[in-house]
């Protein structure tokens, strides 16, 4: 038996753009799977406006490219051009020049993305930094050759992509203006992928970018912005614990500790009462104990020193190995509790050991831990253990790298 003749063009655009099935395009524009298959049918009939706008949207071709033949006399309301997407993100112009590539190309960028969220724990931030933004690049150029769902899915990706990018440049480079506008564009990626989760957690990290600098009303407007994508997704436990995380450290570094302290005690009862079943796999450098890691920063600028060294103490013993940047972060902490109590041999003892972490793994944030110790132990400055400390801290090795990052 011959095989009906059906609309192949609109088949493929469909399946491009990452809807599998008539039923999934129907329920995408909100018709009824009939009308599809009809449209899918070796005489489709020309649709109405509304339904060529929805097409021609989802699947990033003209209505000629996707199998249609306008009614005679008539122009039957053709759009020949998507609307722009936002600055700095590819549109997708509706013509035959552009070549929509498969839905597998979306799962393919993907795996790319989550091998470098995982390299991130290991690798170098220099070394890694290029490879993350050259992926990126690509993402951007995939959107315009996607459509539908495919490009939905590139969209997470590279707002993924950009998060980790401006992550590497913000904490481990030092490059806060930087870091601020490439989170801007995982931000606009975000949107076009209508990733609320993706969106929040972008604003939160740019919100570190003038809370550092004690801009506490700069950074609160960020804050706001990023609970009010966090309440469009539903945001799991850990996301809004989190974001209480960055508030309280924008607070603190604006010396308002005790206002800190209750947002750190607002995301422990947040942790305890919540469900963590739909945690994104993205939300990799945030857990119960890194919120105690920051409770403990708080309590130790505070100047509650002895809370301060019983939680960064416990924190310290809960990381696991994998780890390595955090823990040079809770070591330049406690040596900063011990330099504060007055107790300059201890200080430098976690000092060293956090150097000793920083050789492994290097990330400027531990850095500057230690560096803020040896500046309060100035008045120790002739003891022989702060001597030990600046040999260590000023040898070639150390010194060469810091200057290079």
């Amino acid at each position: 038996m011959p095989k009906t003749a059906i609309n192949t063009r609109l088949r493929s655009a469909r399946v491009a753009a990452g809807y599998h099935s008539q039923q999934a395009l129907a329920d995408a524009l909100g018709v009824g799977v009939r009308q599809v298959r009809r449209w899918e049918s070796s005489t489709p009939p020309w649709p109405h406006h509304e339904l060529q706008n929805a097409l021609t949207r989802l699947l990033g071709r003209t209505m000629e490219d996707l199998g249609f033949v306008p009614p005679t006399g008539r122009d039957g309301g053709r759009q020949t051009q998507r609307p722009a997407l936002g600055t700095g993100l590819a549109t997708v112009p509706v013509q035959s020049a552009v070549t929509l590539q498969p839905a597998s190309a979306a799962d393919d960028f993907a795996a790319v993305t989550r091998a470098h969220r995982r390299l991130y724990w290991s690798v170098a931030p220099a070394t890694l930094h290029p490879t993350v933004v050259a992926h990126a690049a690509l993402g951007c150029a995939l959107l315009a050759e996607t459509a539908g769902r495919t490009r939905q899915a590139t969209a997470a990706a590279l707002a993924e992509s950009w998060l980790l990018a401006g992550r590497i440049q913000f904490f481990d480079l030092r490059e806060p203006d930087q870091a601020d506008e490439t989170w801007l564009r995982g931000l606009q990626a975000a949107r076009e992928a209508e990733d609320h989760l993706l969106g929040a957690a972008t604003l939160a990290h740019m919100a570190f970018v003038p809370g550092w600098e004690g801009l506490r009303e700069a950074a609160a407007q960020r804050i706001v912005a990023a609970r009010t994508y966090a309440r469009r997704g539903d945001a799991p436990a850990l996301l809004l614990a989190w974001i209480d995380a960055v508030e309280a450290e924008c607070e603190t570094r604006a010396g308002h500790t005790r206002t800190a302290l209750h947002l750190i005690s607002h995301g422990e009862d947040v942790l305890a009462d919540g469900c963590e079943h739909d945690v994104p796999e993205w939300l990799d450098w945030f857990s119960p104990a890194r919120l105690a890691a920051f409770k403990g920063n708080v309590q130790l600028r505070a100047g509650h020193l002895p809370q301060a060294r019983a939680t960064l103490s416990a924190v310290l013993d809960q990381l696991p190995d994998t780890e390595e940047k955090q823990r040079s972060v809770i070591l330049g902490d406690l040596a900063a509790v011990e330099a504060a109590a007055g107790v300059p041999e201890a200080a430098c003892e976690f000092a060293v050991r956090a150097l000793d972490q920083l050789e492994r793994t290097w990330y400027a944030t531990g850095m500057d831990r230690v560096r803020d110790v040896r500046q309060a132990l100035a008045a120790h400055q002739h003891e022989q253990c702060v001597r030990d400390l600046d040999e260590r801290l000023y040898g070639w090795a150390t010194t060469v790298s810091a200057l290079a990052r």
